[in-house]
């Protein structure tokens, strides 16, 4: 059952992060109305830097992918850890109101982190 759970959530939280990856290279999904102008000018200046978002969009859509599939779950956690972690800071300081919808992707991260740590092992020993 565990297994069973673990996989419907990865698949969500994987296709979640495609579909962000996928938006950063087609914008497919309007920027909410309603974003702080502290927030706006942080995405202008990230704008501006040309290669940072197709980098971020690409994290996003491999890790989404890797993250999906058993065999590679564990690289797909490593791969998007750094990305959540600038999504966890960005509502932590600039929209607080998403910040338990992260909290939740954070904990799911680090959870399939924790089931995989037995991979991670031949890195750090």
């Amino acid at each position: 059952m565990k297994k069973k759970i673990l996989f419907v959530v990865c698949l969500l939280f994987g296709l979640m992060f495609i579909n962000a990856g996928l938006n950063k290279f087609f914008n497919y999904m309007p920027a909410p109305k309603d974003l702080p102008e502290t927030m706006l000018k942080q995405m202008g200046a990230f704008m501006t830097i040309s290669w940072l978002m197709p980098l971020i969009g690409t994290a996003e859509v491999v890790g989404g992918v890797l993250f999906i599939t058993g065999k590679f779950r564990a690289l797909g956690a490593i791969i998007i850890l750094p990305v959540m972690i600038g999504i966890v800071l960005t509502n932590l300081l600039y929209v607080p109101s998403g910040l338990p919808m992260v909290l939740v992707l954070l904990a799911i991260n680090i959870w399939v982190i924790i089931e995989n740590r037995q991979k991670y092992m031949p890195m750090i020993s």
